[in-house]
C-alpha cells in the first residue's frame, strides 16, 4: 500500500512540474485527430466522432494528420489533411459508402490555465482554440456529393504526459460550401488526438533517422 502511495505521488509530482518549454516559438508540432461516431446525414461524415446537423443517420471513421510551426509562443500555422470513411444503409437496405478528403490551413492559439484564472488547478495542459479552412469534399458512392471550400472552429484542451506529448480533446463546428447534389454539409465534431512536439534541432535530427 505505501508503494501504490509513493508512486501515485511521484507521478502527481512528476504531472505538476511538467516543462512547458514546448510551446516556444521555432518548435513544431505534429500529430493527428482520429475517431468514429454518428452524422445525422450519410454524406456529412466530415473529421473525427460526428454528430451531424442534418437529417438521417450515418456512422464514419476518420483520421486528421497534422502539423504546425509556433510563430509564437502561443500560436501555432501549418496544415490539416482529412481522410474519412463512411459505411451506412440505403432506403433499400443496400449498402451506401462515403469517402472524405479534404487538405486546409490550421490555425491554433493557446491559452494557460492561468491566463483564465484557474491558478494552479490544471498545471499539465493548456486550452487552445483551433481553426482550419481549405477544400474538402464529401461524395456518396453512386449518390450525392458536396465538393469545395470547408471551415471549422472550436475549443480544445492538451494534456501533456511528458515534454514532448500531448493527448487531446476538441469540439468543433465543420462546415462545407460547395457544388454538386448538395450545396451544404455541416456536422458538430468530437475529436480525440495526440500531438508530438519537436524543437527545430529535434525535428531535424528525427528527419535525419528516416
Amino acid at each position: 500500500m505505501k508503494k501504490i502511495l509513493l508512486l501515485s505521488t511521484l507521478m502527481i509530482f512528476g504531472f505538476t512540474h511538467i516543462s512547458h518549454g514546448q510551446l516556444q516559438e521555432g518548435n513544431f508540432m505534429l500529430g493527428a485527430d482520429i475517431g468514429s461516431g454518428l452524422s445525422t446525414t450519410s454524406t456529412n461524415g466530415l473529421f473525427g466522432i460526428n454528430i451531424g446537423l442534418n437529417e438521417d443517420s450515418g456512422y464514419n471513421i476518420g483520421i486528421s494528420p497534422k502539423a504546425g510551426y509556433f510563430f509564437t509562443d502561443t500560436f501555432v500555422a501549418g496544415a490539416i489533411v482529412n481522410l474519412g470513411y463512411n459505411n451506412s444503409e440505403g432506403p433499400d437496405d443496400e449498402s451506401v459508402n462515403t469517402f472524405v478528403y479534404g487538405v486546409q490551413a490550421l490555425g491554433r492559439f493557446y491559452v494557460a490555465p492561468s491566463d483564465i484564472n484557474l491558478g494552479n488547478k490544471i498545471p499539465t495542459g493548456y486550452f487552445f482554440l483551433e481553426t482550419h479552412a481549405g477544400i474538402a469534399g464529401v461524395n456518396v458512392e453512386d449518390g450525392p456529393t458536396t465538393n469545395g471550400f470547408a471551415f471549422g472552429f472550436g475549443p480544445g484542451y492538451s494534456l501533456f504526459l511528458n515534454q514532448y506529448v500531448a493527448l487531446e480533446a476538441s469540439v468543433k463546428y465543420n462546415g462545407l460550401v460547395g457544388g454538386g447534389n448538395t450545396d451544404y454539409q455541416h456536422s458538430l465534431g468530437i475529436n480525440l488526438g495526440i500531438q508530438i512536439f519537436l524543437s527545430r534541432a529535434e525535428a531535424e535530427a528525427t528527419a535525419e533517422e528516416f
